[in-house]
């Protein structure tokens, strides 16, 4: 039966239930811009490493690192140093068994006198430096204990950062410490003088003055430490863990403090003392009177004096040297390896053409 408007037959309709009509898809906008770039289709070169080529370079590391390793090791077995261990040395007899209890104890007397013995030649100036064993400088938690602020500006005495200062944060009264934190409260305090024995024995000598100015790094001086910033409450509480500052002098002038703040990555490290501005003969004596009062024997530390003399490239170091001279004798070898393959091995024809 045709439909009662007269319309068309019924079937599918664009406007029906279906939906309006489907329009042409539109473009995407969000297709990133063509770049060679962001395809991942910028020129490369991608050497073939062919031997021609790779024997070459490693003869030519070999020749240069082997003179360079001869030079370094050269200069350092001409810096000569002096090393004694006094910890154990500066403990009476009666008090081997106690030495915890030694230490903490301030009515005996802790100054030793120990004898160095110069074997060769030393030509100012001569480095004095103090060396600790089985001290961890780098644990975490100590070597946050500082604030960098408080160091710098006097306004800082107090700042949110001071928490990380715990428990050295703040004195018994409620202020501040300045400087705060654990780095600053173990303060290393042995102290040294030096003196010439004279050539016949016997007490007496020429005194060696110990200059402790120009130690730090001019940075430290100009910059970490602040010149308006003295310190306050530092060392008064119930347990002392080192030496003290003076309150008079600000903290960019205690240059013990710079150096022993710059905490070590190793547990046995140097840190310097001061130098002597004095030649030493061969054979001669050194008496060093040893003032022994830091307390490395909670810990089963060592406490160590050096001398030293420095080379162009600083102290006595044989690794950098030794360093050059294995990686320059390895590359030789493996040319030669590579040239005895190459010879016995020739590459083929299909390999040649990949270049």
């Amino acid at each position: 039966m045709p439909p009662a408007n007269g319309g068309a037959p019924a079937g599918p309709s664009s406007g029906g239930r279906h939906g309006p009509p489907a329009a042409t898809a539109a473009p995407k906008r969000n297709r990133p811009r063509y770049h060679a770039f962001t395809q991942q289709q910028l020129p490369a070169c991608k050497p073939i490493l062919a031997p021609n080529m790779v024997i070459p370079i490693l003869v030519f590391v070999g020749l240069l690192f082997i003179p360079i390793g001869l030079a370094c090791y050269a200069a350092s077995n001409k810096v000569f140093e002096v090393v004694y261990r006094y910890d154990t040395k500066c403990v009476p007899k009666n008090m081997l068994h106690n030495k915890v209890g030694y230490i903490q104890n301030a009515s005996i007397n802790k100054t030793c006198v120990i004898n160095l013995k110069i074997p060769n030649a030393m030509k100012r100036p001569i480095f004095v430096y103090y060396q600790l064993d089985r001290f961890y400088q780098n644990h975490r938690r100590y070597a946050t204990s500082f604030n960098i602020a408080q160091l710098g500006d006097p306004k800082e005495e107090v700042n949110p950062y001071i928490k990380d200062c715990k428990p050295e944060a703040y004195a018994g009264n409620g202020s501040p410490v300045v400087p705060c934190g654990l780095v600053a409260w173990s303060l290393f305090n042995d102290t040294y003088s030096f003196a010439r024995r004279p050539s016949g024995g016997g007490g007496g000598g020429e005194a060696l003055r110990v200059i402790k100015s120009g130690i730090s790094w001019r940075s430290e001086r100009e910059r970490l430490f602040g010149k308006h910033v003295y310190p306050k409450n530092f060392q008064n509480g119930t347990l002392v863990g080192g030496g003290r500052l003076d309150p008079r002098k600000p903290l960019s002038e205690q240059e013990e403090l710079m150096v022993w703040m710059r905490t070590a990555a190793m547990p046995r490290f140097r840190k310097l003392y001061g130098r002597v501005e004095a030649d030493l003969g061969a054979g001669e004596t050194v008496a060093v009177a040893v003032r022994n009062r830091y307390n490395s024997y909670s810990f089963e530390g060592a406490k160590a004096v050096v001398l030293s003399t420095a080379g162009p490239l600083g102290g006595r170091n044989p690794f950098l040297g030794r360093a050059y001279l294995v990686t320059g004798m390895a590359c030789l070898v493996l040319a030669l390896l590579l040239t005895i393959v190459c010879l016995f091995f020739p590459m083929k024809e299909e390999h040649l053409q990949l270049r």
